[in-house]
C-alpha cells in the first residue's frame, strides 16, 4: 500500500543489534521511513520523547526476561507518554511455560546467567498496561496458553492503581 506513508523507530541496547538493524535497513532502502537507535526499553523518559510521535507502539518478547514489575510499568509508561492520544499497544505476554525449568538450568541470559523467565499472568500483565494508561481491546492466545498478543488503546488520562 504504497500510498500510505509508514515510519518506524527501532530502539535497542545492544549496540550489535542496532547496527544490524541499520544494515537491512540500508539494504530495502528504507531509509527515512525506519530510524534505528540505541535505547533503554525501561527509561521513560527517553521513550516518552521519541518523535514523530508513534500511533502504534509494539513490544514483543521483552518483559518476560525482567522479573521485577516496576520497570516495565516505566517501559509502558513511557510508550503511553510517546503514543499519540487514541493510539494503540501491542504487547505480548507469556503467561506460561512448560519447559521454564529447563530453560533455567542449560541456557544463560544476556549477562550470562541462568535464564529465568518471568511469567505474567494475564490479569497481572493486563493491570501494568492500565495503570500505564492503556485500556485492552482484545487478545489472542496460543492453543496451548502460552503466549498471548494483546492490542490496548492509549485512553485521555492514566487511571489509578497500583502494581
Amino acid at each position: 500500500m504504497p500510498e500510505i506513508s509508514i515510519a518506524a523507530t527501532l530502539c535497542d541496547c545492544n549496540r550489535e543489534n542496532v547496527d544490524a538493524a541499520r544494515a537491512l535497513a540500508d539494504e530495502f532502502n528504507l531509509n527515512g521511513q525506519v530510524v534505528v537507535t540505541h535505547g533503554d526499553a525501561f527509561d521513560r523518559s527517553a521513550i516518552g520523547v521519541i518523535q514523530p510521535r508513534p500511533t502504534i507502539g509494539i513490544v514483543s518478547g521483552l518483559y518476560e526476561l525482567f522479573p521485577a514489575n516496576e520497570p516495565v510499568l516505566n517501559s509502558l509508561r513511557g510508550l503511553a507518554d510517546a503514543i499519540e492520544p487514541g493510539g494503540y499497544l501491542i504487547y505480548t505476554n507469556q503467561p506460561w511455560h512448560p519447559q521454564l525449568k529447563f530453560i533455567a538450568q542449560v541456557l544463560r541470559n544476556r549477562e550470562g546467567e541462568r535464564w529465568i523467565m518471568r511469567r505474567r499472568t494475564t490479569a497481572e500483565m493486563d493491570e501494568l498496561v492500565r495503570v500505564a494508561g492503556f485500556e485492552k481491546i482484545e487478545m489472542e492466545i496460543d492453543q496451548w496458553g502460552m503466549f498471548t498478543v494483546s492490542v490496548a488503546r492509549k485512553v485521555d488520562r492514566p487511571l489509578r492503581g497500583r502494581c
